[in-house]
């Protein structure tokens, strides 16, 4: 009965949400990572070149070089449902939709499922819907994860005509659900004996700062510029998640020993440092044996937590001399992360 209710009550919202995450290849297939990597790499939010050069760069030596690697450490971390990612992904959607009393959508920016079908099943459940939120599981601003996922709904939105107007969900690197639900999901791992814990951020590069800031003056212009008040921080990646390791280490009570900043992931020169994989290598060096580390730009596990950070970071750090090595898992469906998922929507600005 409660289900029945549910359903009629979706049927007469005039609201419904999308939450847009970054996508998989549809499988291990090389075939399929080269198609994912093409679509992935040929954003031009992504590697910032005009297109000639993104295209020769992209499709004449990181593809062709990088694609049977890439489905070799795929099929490391892949699930017998398909890509842990989008099946993560899948199930936060299910979770969240018992928070809301409106229909609640999937689409990724590369891949499958696309945001046309996400809108259009949508309209399925209810053509009267008039306003579609949208919900980029990026708790960080970045041209190459939440600008690029957020310009190509409403890319998709113009092109098919599509009536509802769009409303954006702001990054919420500091918004205390996100931050409690952060610090919740690795209190369990604190129990255990630790020299030190690894903020470990995806990596970008230093000019998508200085693209990405409206004053052109500030991000990377001026002497500890993330520390000096400015506009550009609404934008400013290596800002933002500075501010989400500052809030979620202080409501820990993490002593400023026991914490450093890192960035994986880099693909080229130019990127924010220290990197996560040279770090891994010098840690052991420094007396930190026994390290946590976590990846709070994700909110679900994919291929740069389970195989880079989970996989090759521990056979990095024990070559190196560590002793031990945990990855705290991203908060995939966590109860609190569900929650604020929940309440971010509900307390959306109309």
């Amino acid at each position: 009965m409660q289900v029945i209710l549910r359903k009629l009550k979706w049927q007469m919202a005039k609201t419904g949400v999308v939450l847009a995450n970054l996508g998989s290849p549809d499988s291990t297939a090389v075939r399929d990572v080269r198609k994912y990597l093409n679509e992935f790499l040929m954003d031009e939010r992504v590697i910032d070149l005009p297109f000639i050069r993104r295209a020769l760069l992209v499709r004449g030596i990181i593809v062709p070089f990088r694609a049977a690697k890439s489905a070799a450490a795929y099929r490391t971390i892949w699930w017998d449902e398909g890509s842990p990612l989008v099946e993560i992904s899948r199930q936060l959607q299910k979770a969240v939709q018992q928070q809301l009393d409106m229909p609640v959508e999937l689409a990724m920016r590369y891949g499958n499922p696309s945001p046309k079908v996400s809108y259009d099943k949508l309209l399925a459940s209810n053509p009267d819907i008039d306003e579609v939120i949208i919900f980029p599981l990026y708790p960080h601003y970045a041209m190459s994860s939440f600008e690029t996922a957020v310009e190509y709904m409403k890319e998709v939105h113009k092109k098919y005509k599509y009536t509802f107007r769009l409303k954006i969900i702001e990054p919420f690197y500091d918004n205390p659900l996100y931050i409690n639900a952060l610090a919740e999901s690795m209190k369990p791992y604190l129990e255990q004996e630790y020299d030190q814990i690894l903020f470990s951020y995806h990596g970008i590069p230093g000019r998508h700062l200085k693209k990405s800031d409206p004053t052109k003056s500030h991000c990377l212009q001026i002497e500890n510029c993330c520390n000096i008040a400015s506009p550009a921080h609404a934008t400013c990646y290596r800002y933002q998640v500075f501010t989400t390791t500052a809030l979620v280490t202080e409501k820990l009570g993490l002593p400023k020993d026991k914490f450093s900043i890192s960035f994986q992931s880099r693909l080229g020169k130019g990127w924010l440092e220290p990197f996560t994989d040279i770090r891994l290598e010098q840690l052991p060096k420094e007396g930190v044996k026994k390290l946590l580390i976590l990846c709070p730009a994700f909110v679900s596990d994919c291929l740069e937590t389970l195989e880079e950070i989970a996989e090759r970071g521990k056979e990095t750090f024990m070559e190196a001399g560590g002793e031990s090595y945990t990855m705290i898992p991203c908060m995939n469906v966590q109860p609190l992360w569900v929650k604020a998922v929940g309440e971010l929507i509900k307390n959306r600005e109309t």
